[in-house]
């Protein structure tokens, strides 16, 4: 049963296309990121989020990532590794005017440079903002 306030996290758990079962990764993980917004996806996927050493093939991955945080090609280089064929990587920035903003320019050059294609981005949480990266192949199949 959802609780009245945290109907709206559990729902942003839907709108990153979670569902039951599913195995998710996190990356990135910190301090600052937001704790309602993880629990809500693990309720939704039924489990714990996987972490960087994950030895398994994963649905979705929940990349953090920040202004300081280094190369992002590297990274979604590296979270592409586990990731199944049509898997998603979300990548979550601090909204505009929150330490460690992200331009949204950096994600666009990024994401093609490591094979992937940007398709959506949602504000998910008070200070987060996602994109949505998907392998073109991925992104032709749900056409």
């Amino acid at each position: 049963m959802v609780a009245a306030g945290d109907a709206g996290k559990v729902g942003v758990a839907d709108r990153l296309g979670i569902e039951p079962d599913m195995v998710v990764q996190e990356i990135g993980w910190d301090e600052d990121v937001d704790d309602e917004l993880r629990a809500a996806v693990q309720e939704r996927c039924g489990s714990e989020l996987r972490d960087e050493e994950v030895d398994e093939v994963v649905d979705v991955v929940l990349l953090w990532w920040r202004d300081d945080d280094g190369d992002l090609v590297d990274t979604l280089v590296d979270a592409i590794s586990p990731l199944a064929d049509n898997g998603v990587i979300w990548v979550f920035t601090p909204k505009t005017g929150r330490d460690g903003y992200v331009e949204p320019s950096e994600i666009a050059e990024a994401a093609p440079t490591a094979g992937l294609s940007r398709t959506s981005s949602v504000s998910v949480a008070e200070d987060w903002s996602a994109t949505r990266l998907v392998s073109p192949k991925a992104a032709k199949s749900k056409r």
